[in-house]
């Protein structure tokens, strides 16, 4: 049996059952790294989610070790990889701003794919999560523009537009209020390092997010990312004008919305 939500060290092994069945995705944060077989078709988990923290420091060889030491015996033919980084259509890491700098430049396709031993997707992590919400998520269903904010460690964003992605949209790297990047400020990360009451990180969140708003009028925000289970805390700090809706695929987000990539 698999254990739920394992949280290993990277120097931890890990046995697996093997799998065949479904696409694995895998969820590579600035802070942990998921991974579950997934079924595409409905959206769904088909093995218990697993997870180990991120190493440090996060440099291409130790992150690609920690990833394969996680995934074990887990096997799919077709494997997609949500990375916290702008990833550019042929495959090169072009932002580093939650990961060490030495992937700045890295084929990180060629780089996942030789140690695979098979070809793989990587996109994004937050255009991951955004995916995953359009297609079974809060923004299901919704037409126009919908972003989806992602608080972590930084402030990730997926834009979507009736449903399509646009890939590679950092508004945590803006300016904002003299923070540059915002992230630095406003990110779920901070509500900890600056001790903030959960009314005073809602009222960063608020600022952030009706900049957001009013630069990019969308038809829907969809707030996510690891602070997102704690909307009940913070909601009543956003302004009632806003269109902003908690995510739903809650931790499976960026799995799922990784192997969608891959099929």
């Amino acid at each position: 049996m698999l254990v739920h939500d394992a949280r290993l060290s990277p120097g931890q092994a890990l046995s697996l059952l093997a799998v065949t069945e479904g696409t694995l995705g895998i969820d590579i944060g600035g802070t942990g790294i998921k991974a579950a077989l997934v079924d595409t078709s409905i959206g769904k988990l088909l093995t218990d989610r697993l997870k180990l923290a991120t190493p440090r420091p996060s440099t291409p060889p130790a992150v690609v070790d920690a990833t394969l030491e996680l995934v074990g015996d887990l096997r799919a033919s077709t494997i997609g990889i949500g990375f916290p980084a702008v990833v550019d259509p042929g495959g090169i890491v072009r932002t580093a701003m939650n990961i060490d700098p030495g992937w700045l430049g890295v084929d990180v396709v060629q780089l996942f794919s030789d140690r695979f031993g098979r070809r793989v997707t990587v996109l994004n992590d937050a255009d991951a999560a955004a995916v995953a919400e359009a297609r079974f998520g809060a923004a299901a269903g919704t037409s126009g523009l919908v972003i989806v904010i992602t608080f972590g460690t930084g402030i990730g964003s997926g834009f979507l537009f009736h449903g399509e992605l646009v890939p590679n949209v950092e508004l945590g790297a803006m300016e904002l209020d003299g923070h540059y990047p915002a992230e630095d400020h406003f990110s779920g990360r901070v509500r900890e390092v600056d001790d903030l009451t959960w009314d005073e990180w809602g009222s960063r969140a608020n600022r952030f997010l009706g900049h957001v708003d009013r630069v990019f009028t969308p038809e829907l925000i969809v707030l996510g990312g690891g602070i997102a289970k704690h909307w009940e805390l913070f909601a009543d700090q956003l302004d009632e004008e806003l269109q902003v809706v908690p995510a739903t695929m809650g931790n499976s987000a960026g799995i799922v919305g990784a192997a969608l990539s891959a099929i």
